[in-house]
């Protein structure tokens, strides 16, 4: 299948791979058709996924049940008049649901919206309204169907509210029961260009208000890049990526290179993160690969690996935020394996990483993806020296490369602030080293300016990290108390379990302070150390897990 879409589908080195990777694109292309009913066509008992909930329940679906049950999908949707262009959202968390219905959506030629689970009422109006959403398809659990239902009398766009189940209260259609009696859909004479848009994300990223990233169909293709080259994923893999479906990542990691490649992926629907059961269902199942932020691996870490049986998983992969080295070194020790890292964002597919001829740094973004011309800016938009800091940006003044976004729906002015005069700026800080790896320092508004230094978050926490009683960390500014030094940082800090009884009294608390304080000093530039430190039971964090450090400034200035 791969060699539809490259034109040199094996490579031997980073130099081969820099300098021969070339896509095709074919006419028309449409993931659903061009990929998933091919597989059906070509080798339909071929697994596609594995799905399993924390209910023991278990669903296997070939690519021949796929093509069906999307197009009976496709045929339920249409029926309700919904067509190309529409825009669709899906709060579907991981049932397996969610695959079938965002294969239709392409099918039928609809925009698919996907979004968590954590949306408030309101967060619900403001991206209906946004988007002029028409439906929105998701799970029939009651908190999610009280939200979806408060918002639509201010959703003026919104026509079709429909839940999968098991609720389906009274103003919602009955997915599986619409599904069951609609005509299957039949193709036809539909065809879609490959720049058409298909997929939309919101994200918030350091703002505020939500932008609305919107990619075209030719999207798909390029996450061949991520699945083949740096998942590193073969025909007969069965690949595990941690993440909710209303975050990016799961097209990322359990769609649409993945199944380009042809393997299966594996859905773990669960309700809350217990690392034990992930390290057995490794085993149970014989995964192959595995995909999550670095949150999750500082989590499974923790457990006693001797009590699970690994031996199946081979590669293993993280993106999100950047991998603290002390997590890479012990899970290395643990397994044997060594943490392949990457870098993109919503608005990209992934743009740099360690593939498999690359040895990995730890902490090390990796190496640029030769789908894209990446550079890095200083602030007067010359290219920066090796060790010199600055903005990681792409160069389309060439060509717009494949899996760059098309820009941010309804805001030109948003799109011409962050992509102009042939450069899109990632906002994201890193310096380059001599062998060519990237290092992350920080969002452009995440650094920290202290007594005329510029402090990396990241830096700083991963320095905590090496502390023992440090389980998690987040690393942020806030205004000087002495009022002598601009901003200060600070250390919010999630204590193991050992450790806790420190916090019992204000003098174990201060002590514990002052002994992570001198930690920090010993391990990095004094003047980086946390002159302040909070603790707390639990860090903010999005649903794939990513720590949310906006949230905690949020917190800090409400104080």
């Amino acid at each position: 299948m791969i060699e539809k879409f490259i034109k040199q589908t094996e490579f031997s080195s980073m130099e081969d791979f820099s300098k021969n990777l070339e896509f095709t694109v074919p006419e028309h292309f449409n993931f659903a058709y061009d990929v998933v009913d091919a597989w059906a066509e070509t080798d339909p008992d071929r697994l596609a996924m594995i799905w399993v909930s924390d209910k023991e329940e278990e669903r296997r679906f070939t690519f021949a049940d796929l093509k069906r049950e999307s197009d009976k999908v496709a045929g339920y949707l249409t029926s309700l008049g919904i067509g190309r262009g529409d825009m669709v959202m899906t709060i579907l968390k991981r049932r397996y649901q969610f695959w079938t219905t965002i294969l239709a959506l392409h099918k039928i030629g609809a925009i698919v919206v996907p979004a968590t689970f954590l949306l408030t009422s309101n967060d619900i109006v403001y991206r209906c309204k946004s988007a002029e959403i028409k439906a929105i398809v998701c799970c029939g659990d009651k908190p999610i169907l009280e939200n979806v239902a408060a918002a639509e009398p201010k959703c003026p766009y919104l026509e079709h509210l429909i839940s999968i189940g098991p609720e389906v209260p009274e103003g919602f259609d009955d997915f599986e029961a619409g599904v069951a009696a609609a005509t299957p859909w039949e193709r036809g004479d539909f065809i879609n260009e490959s720049e058409d848009p298909f997929l939309m994300y919101f994200t918030s990223g350091t703002s505020d208000e939500p932008k609305m990233v919107l990619h075209a169909h030719t999207y798909a293709i390029s996450h061949l890049v991520t699945a083949a080259f740096w998942h590193n994923l073969k025909e007969d893999s069965l690949h595990l990526t941690y993440s909710d479906t209303g975050w990016g990542k799961a097209v990322w990691g359990k769609l649409y290179g993945q199944w380009i490649v042809g393997c299966a992926i594996f859905v773990y629907d669960h309700e809350k993160f217990v690392p034990a059961e992930i390290l057995g269902l490794i085993g149970k199942y014989k995964i192959t690969s595995f995909c999550a932020p670095p949150t999750i691996y500082r989590f499974l870490i923790k457990e006693h690996f001797h009590c699970f049986d690994l031996s199946s998983l081979k590669y293993c992969t993280t993106a999100g935020e950047a991998l603290n080295p002390s997590v890479f070194e012990e899970f290395h020790r643990r397994t044997g394996i060594w943490i392949h890292e990457a870098f993109g964002q919503t608005e990209t597919t992934m743009t740099l990483g360690t593939y498999p001829w690359v040895k990995p740094k730890p902490g090390s973004m990796g190496i640029p993806s030769p789908a894209y011309d990446i550079d890095i800016l200083r602030p007067d938009g010359i290219s920066a020296d090796t060790g010199e800091s600055g903005v990681i940006v792409i160069r389309t003044d060439k060509k717009k490369p494949l899996g760059l976004f098309l820009g941010y729906y309804r805001n030109p002015k948003l799109t011409r602030k962050a992509w102009h005069d042939g450069i899109y700026y990632t906002g994201d800080v890193a310096y380059k080293d001599e062998d060519g790896y990237f290092w992350f320092v920080g969002r452009n508004d995440d650094l920290i300016k202290t007594s005329g230094y510029r402090v990396s978050p990241f830096e700083v926490e991963s320095a905590l990290m090496t502390h023992p009683a440090v389980l998690e960390c987040a690393v942020t500014g806030v205004p000087d108390p002495e009022e002598l030094r601009g901003m200060v940082v600070k250390a919010t800090v999630v204590v193991s379990g050992e450790y806790r009884k420190s916090l019992a009294t204000p003098e174990s608390r201060m002590a514990l302070i002052k002994d992570i304080q001198a930690h920090a000093k010993r391990i990095t530039a004094p003047y980086k150390y946390p002159r302040i430190i909070e603790f707390t039971d639990e860090l903010p964090k999005t649903i794939s897990g990513k720590i949310r450090h906006n949230e905690i400034r949020r917190q800090d200035a409400s104080k």
